[in-house]
Parts: structure tokens; sequence; C-alpha cells
């Protein structure tokens, strides 16, 4: 079986969240529910990506605190939306999916209006 890119595993995890839709903004994909956006691409030939491919999640400024801080080596402040409390996760080497997945779908929650929030998380799953 042909190993897919981080952006194919990454688009699979995003679409499967309820009404989750890809936008591109910016020359990325950018993944929105109701237009909300809850993460991006970043790839490795733009400023975005800066040499590595990665996705931006929207979370808190206390999550990419603590995250930045055990891994910096995984997650990184992402220029931009950084100081929100966004946080970088880089998808090179062997990433791990299910933290991928799990930050996903708080990024996901985070955006969605609350009638969508109940039950996103029995949606993810590692592609």
């Amino acid at each position: 079986m042909p190993t897919r890119t981080p952006l194919a595993r990454l688009r699979a995890l995003c679409l499967k969240l309820p009404e989750a839709h890809e936008v591109k903004a910016w020359g990325e994909p950018t993944f929105r529910v109701r237009n909300k956006m809850f993460a991006m691409y970043a790839s490795a030939q733009t400023h975005h990506g800066r040499g590595c491919p990665a996705v931006w999640c929207k979370g808190t400024p206390m999550d990419q605190e603590y995250l930045v801080r055990s891994n910096p080596r995984r997650f990184f402040v992402p220029p931009y939306v950084g100081p929100y409390g966004w946080i970088g996760i880089r998808l090179d080497g062997r990433p791990n999916w299910k933290v991928v997945t799990e930050l996903l779908s708080i990024a996901y929650e985070r955006a969605a209006p609350k009638k969508l929030r109940t039950g996103s998380r029995t949606t993810r799953g590692a592609s």
C-alpha cells in the first residue's frame, strides 16, 4: 500500500468531522466548520511550513504552552495565529497520528457550533 502524504492523511481526518469542509486560503488548504477555521495545513515549500509540513490547530494559550514545552521538536507556536493559542504540529518524520487526531477533534470543537460539538469525538479515528 503506498504511503499517504501528510496532507492526504490530514484531509481525511478533518473531513470526517461533521460539516467540515476545505477552503484554500493564503495558498494553503484550511479546514473549517460552517466557515470557521479549526485547522490549516502548512506545506514545507512555503513560509508557513518553513521547510517542514505541519498543521496549525485552534487551541488555547495554556494547551499551546504545555505542548510546546513538553515536545518542542514536534509542537511549535505558529506565526500569525500563535498569539491566539493555535498549536503548530510538525508532520515530518513519524508524527503520532493519534495525538494529531485528538488535537484536530479539540480544535474542531472550539470552532463548531454547540449543536455540532456533541459526539464529534466519536467520529475521529487515525487513518
